[in-house]
């Protein structure tokens, strides 16, 4: 089954509108969503209308799951204090601005979806706000796939694409008292390779360029997409609903202003 999948829209429309005809042009059977439909952007309301008129399976995202619990920031829910003030802004401004069904439907968004040997989520399988970025160490990424039980692992939350192969690993563990005293035999792990394809943004590039990225599946084929699009019209309506101007400049810029991972390595402990 060919599938696109498109992930961290946040209320840019007509991002949004391009990405889904450039979608339609490559005959896929079905478009799945990673989430972060609102945030950042001017027009939250219409990019839920419309993901939920196509019927698009979705995840929620990790503003999407904000916006209906109220902020409740963890470490690493933004990369550093710059981006965690700029994004408090942001909140109070979607919040205020969604009409209540839009809160409605966000909420009911599962976290994870899965289709055979392909799972979806935002962050990571373990929360929204998590970042699986393509240095994280090994073993701890290969921790994330295997938790779904799927060979490939869909995410987003980075807004840079990548596409990262865990090769086959084998580990070796025994279970052992306090003192040292092994209590049983060590035995073996080998886990078979593994896949994590990250969707990068619909709404707000992070990789240097104002183009939407995306990403279409095809059996063993992935493809990651660049689309462009008319990035002008939502700038100027940032600046117009009165959201900080900043967001209007790193979404022409296509990056992120000073806002560098504190530390990378970070896994978030919400939900453990």
């Amino acid at each position: 089954m060919k599938i696109a999948v498109i992930s961290c829209i946040h209320g840019n429309y007509e991002a949004l509108t391009t990405v889904l005809k450039d979608i339609d042009s490559q005959n896929v059977d079905q478009i799945y969503c990673l989430g972060d439909l609102v945030g950042y952007g001017p027009y939250p309301n219409e990019v839920v209308t419309l993901v939920r008129s196509l019927d698009i399976p979705t995840v929620q995202g990790c503003w999407d799951e904000d916006i209906v619990d109220g902020l409740n920031a963890c470490e690493c829910s933004y990369p550093s204090l710059l981006a965690e003030k700029r994004g408090k802004v942001a909140h109070q401004w979607t919040d205020q601005e969604i009409h209540p069904e839009t809160r409605t439907y966000l909420a009911q968004l599962p976290k994870v979806l899965k289709q055979d040997q392909l799972a979806f989520t935002h962050g990571s399988p373990q929360s929204q706000h998590e970042y699986l970025l393509p240095e994280l160490d090994g073993f701890l990424a290969l921790e994330r796939v295997l938790s779904t039980g799927a060979d490939i692992l869909f995410c987003g939350h980075t807004h840079v694409p990548y596409v990262r192969t865990l090769d086959q690993h084998s580990l070796k563990f025994s279970v052992r008292t306090n003192s040292g005293k092994a209590i049983a035999p060590e035995q073996e792990f080998t886990a078979p390779v593994k896949r994590i394809v990250n969707a990068g943004s619909v709404g707000e590039p992070r990789h240097g360029r104002p183009n939407a990225t995306y990403v279409i599946y095809d059996g063993d084929q992935v493809t990651l997409r660049e689309v462009e699009y008319d990035y002008h019209k939502t700038c100027g309506a940032i600046i117009e609903k009165g959201l900080p101007p900043i967001f209007a400049w790193r979404l022409a810029q296509g990056m992120e202003f000073a806002e560098r991972a504190d530390d990378p390595s970070h896994l978030c402990e919400r939900g453990v």
